[in-house]
């Protein structure tokens, strides 16, 4: 497979291994479908990878079942892989904030003080920080708080956050941005979510 040649060098001191080997801050933002589930691919590939990973769930509720979720606890207790811890914060799925959202925004600043913990104790190789965009835009955790501790993170811990309406504060501090932006989905044409494919 062919490992792609960057079309910049910096002049940055550092060895093409040492570059190479830095972790990476990522966000997965825009209106298209898709976010959360190109998350879960790196996930995939850094339980393959045998990494310990972390999933930080802010806005879909503790009673949803995503297929992710199953397939990566299986995958996680198979002792093949890396490991896979799965934390819910919040009990509404929504990326409209709704009027009674205090228990979720708590939810989300105790999920957010876990991550810190975590992240200084080196407890995950990746972070997946899913919904967390949303949080951030409403304003119930401090984006700056955010970026500092992201960049500050010890050792080598890569993050992914998805949601959106990524602040410009995370996607300026951000190795990797990608936008999804939607073209054409089939609940235009008013046809719901279905099993198998968002779920």
């Amino acid at each position: 497979m062919p490992k792609g040649q960057p079309s910049v060098v910096p002049d940055d001191g550092l060895t093409t291994r040492q570059r190479r080997n830095r972790p990476l801050l990522a966000v997965h933002t825009g209106t298209g479908k898709g976010k959360s589930t190109a998350a879960f691919g790196m996930a995939l590939r850094a339980w393959n990878q045998g990494w310990p990973i972390g999933v930080f769930q802010f806005v879909k509720s503790a009673k949803w079942r995503v297929g992710e979720e199953r397939a990566l606890r299986v995958l996680g207790g198979t002792g093949e892989g890396g490991t896979v811890d799965w934390h819910k914060m919040g009990e509404g799925w929504s990326w409209i904030r709704r009027d009674a959202s205090l228990s979720n925004e708590e939810a989300a600043r105790e999920g957010w003080a876990q991550v810190r913990r975590d992240l200084a104790a080196e407890t995950y190789r990746l972070y997946v920080l899913d919904e967390f965009a949303y949080p951030l835009h409403w304003g119930w955790i401090d984006v700056r708080d955010v970026v500092e501790a992201l960049r500050e993170r010890p050792g080598f811990q890569h993050v992914v956050v998805t949601g959106r309406n990524a602040p410009q504060p995370l996607l300026d501090a951000a190795d990797l941005v990608t936008d999804m932006t939607k073209v054409k989905h089939p609940m235009d044409a008013g046809q719901k979510g279905q099993k198998g494919i968002e779920w």
